[in-house]
């Protein structure tokens, strides 16, 4: 009796199963290649990093340091690449030069409050990153920035006080040479990874 038992429970329970699945149809975009039809199905890209290994730990403490650095200045660079978008649209509705002038003085202004005691605080290697990056963002080194928006003497002016600190405002982003590690280092960061 037990087994006649076990034996209907378990039919029972094949019997609700099989009626109890959903049949869900999903339409899917397709492509056609000869006389195929096959589904065509974009997936996320998905960067996939390397793990270092280091010969020794002065290159693992520069790569630890390397990686806070660039934590530190990349949101100070994004910010500038969005002002400079904004500014942009602002400044193709000006025709007057004293008008552009003046919008240029506020926004310097307007940066140097918000955020001159930060950027102050900037350590040199902090600095040569956050130009680097700047490029990055922008599109433009630092100097075709200065000389586009405030003119060549000032540009002239600011990469001569640079270059008496060590900076170079015409530095260009490599992402597949020099600055190599760095592009790693921001994808990771923009992808949430660290």
């Amino acid at each position: 009796m037990l087994r006649f038992c076990l034996i209907f429970l378990f039919i029972i329970n094949l019997i609700f199963s099989a009626f109890s699945q959903e049949h869900e149809l999903h339409v899917v975009p397709s492509m056609i290649i000869g006389q195929d039809t096959l589904p065509y199905i974009q997936l996320d890209v998905i960067e996939i990093f390397d793990v270092k290994i280091f010969k020794n730990n002065r290159q693992a403490s520069q790569n630890t340091r390397l990686i806070k650095n660039v934590k530190i200045v990349y949101p100070y660079a994004r910010l500038a690449g969005k002002t400079l978008k904004e500014y942009e649209i602002i400044l193709g509705q000006v025709d007057n030069e004293r008008e552009r002038r003046k919008i240029l003085k506020e926004l310097e202004n307007e940066i140097n409050d918000k955020y001159g005691d930060e950027l102050k605080k900037l350590t040199f290697s902090q600095g040569k990153i956050l130009i680097k990056l700047i490029d990055r963002e922008t599109g433009n080194t630092s100097f075709d920035l200065v000389k586009d928006l405030r003119g060549n003497f000032l540009a002239f002016f600011y990469q001569s006080f640079a270059r008496v600190f060590g900076y170079n405002l015409k530095v260009e982003y490599d992402p597949d040479g020099e600055d190599r590690n760095i592009e790693i280092i921001v994808r990771m960061i923009e992808n949430g990874v660290i």
